[in-house]
């Protein structure tokens, strides 16, 4: 049964290994290639059109809801209406570049694309109601300054640095929870077993789904494996679908995220969303694509070398991130001179690079301060400068949905 399991486990790893890759590289050159007010520019009016461009720009990102929700409050904070910040937060967690490519590996081309419509039409369809549930007026978009360098680094640098250490560091704990739950699900459940339960079938499969995926934390491309072992054993794909846009758009946090910032009514018009387009779309694929898509399982296919040569990347990045969060927590950092300290900050929340970034972005956007150096292990925020307040260093911390415990 052991050996079964790390057979099990080894497979899924060569089957999401290559896209994951490919999808995490891409993300790295978008990083690059697209000028930071671009997104701001485009979602600053509210109505259909910035729906529309907030879910297709939304559409491609790879970030998961740990990441998107910073993310959003920070377009939100430079003017995106409320009902583009809606269709971003919903639309982004459920795909991306790398989900994409994961889900045409592992289930194939025709659900990949109907998930990749779905994502955006509940997108869009999230953002026109939260324009008439909580209308607000537009504010002017930033601009760029050409003359001011965007990275410190060469961009080829900058794009690998930040598809390791934003990108796949935000997803590897989970994706390797989703590696170990896939396979473990694959090895317990027989095949066609979901086939012979009634109750899993149609609606009420995809209500039990909803109710088990609503409040956990699922990574996109992490659910991905999940869905695809509890194909495998008899669930139907519409069921599958409905834990792919409801798990990685949805958890406890996020939904707590949402409502200190955006309010009630936007927070029932993100939930609702979510869960009533989900059954549809879930529905819609069974009655539609359900025999033209024919998942692809791992087992069809021969572990040929860059699927060996990918796994071995994952699993290997995998570990050096891990071992590198435990020197950051265990070991001794150098001390910084107080001389050269302006303020710390306490700051509650941060719990994954994206959350890292948004702070430090945020905050150094504060007149007089010049340097934010954010610890992720100790929550510990360093900042250099001169002239700056307190009390607005609390505020653009708040503003990026983050909780300052003490100030120093």
């Amino acid at each position: 049964m052991i050996n079964d399991y790390l057979l099990e486990v080894w497979r899924v790893f060569l089957e999401l290994s290559p896209a994951l890759i490919a999808g995490t590289l891409i993300a790295g050159a978008l990083h690059v290639l697209l000028p930071p007010s671009l997104i701001h520019r485009q979602m600053s009016k509210p109505g259909f059109g910035s729906n529309m461009r907030a879910a297709l720009i939304g559409v491609p990102m790879p970030l998961c809801s740990c990441g998107v929700v910073p993310t959003a409050l920070g377009l939100k904070r430079e003017g995106a209406s409320n009902g583009a910040t809606t269709s971003f937060l919903i639309s982004t967690p459920q795909t991306g570049v790398d989900s994409i490519l994961v889900s045409a590996s592992f289930l194939g081309w025709p659900f990949a694309i109907f998930k990749v419509f779905a994502a955006f039409i509940t997108g869009l369809i999230g953002g026109l109601l939260a324009d008439k549930v909580a209308p607000a007026p537009p504010t002017r978009p930033p601009t760029d300054n050409p003359s001011e360098p965007r990275f410190s680094r060469p961009r080829w640098l900058e794009a690998l640095h930040y598809a390791v250490y934003d990108m796949f560091a935000a997803i590897d704990q989970w994706l390797l929870i989703g590696v170990l739950v896939a396979a473990a699900i694959t090895v317990a459940v027989p095949d066609n077993f979901f086939t012979q339960l009634s109750w899993a079938q149609g609606i009420t499969g995809m209500l039990l789904m909803l109710a088990i995926a609503t409040p956990l934390y699922v990574c996109t491309t992490a659910s991905v494996p999940i869905a695809a072992s509890f194909i495998a054993a008899g669930m139907p794909l519409g069921t599958a679908l409905v834990f792919l846009m409801a798990g990685p758009a949805t958890n406890i946090a996020t939904l707590g995220a949402v409502y200190r910032v955006l309010g009630g009514r936007l927070l029932a018009v993100y939930l609702g969303t979510v869960i009533v387009m989900s059954i549809v779309f879930g529905l819609g694929f069974d009655f539609v694509l359900d025999q033209a898509s024919t998942p692809t399982h791992a087992h069809e296919h021969g572990a040929a070398t860059l699927n060996r040569v990918s796994a071995l990347l994952v699993i290997a990045l995998i570990l050096y991130l891990n071992l590198r969060r435990l020197k950051q927590r265990w070991m001794p950092t150098p001390k910084i001179e107080e001389k050269d300290v302006d303020a710390k900050l306490n700051v509650e929340g941060m719990s994954c690079p994206h959350c890292v970034a948004s702070v430090k972005r945020s905050l150094e956007g504060v007149p007089g301060v010049e340097l934010a150096e954010p610890d992720l292990a100790s929550g510990i925020v360093t900042i250099h400068g001169d002239g700056f307040e307190i009390s607005a260093l609390k505020s653009a911390v708040e503003s990026a949905g983050y909780k300052v415990l003490d100030e120093s």
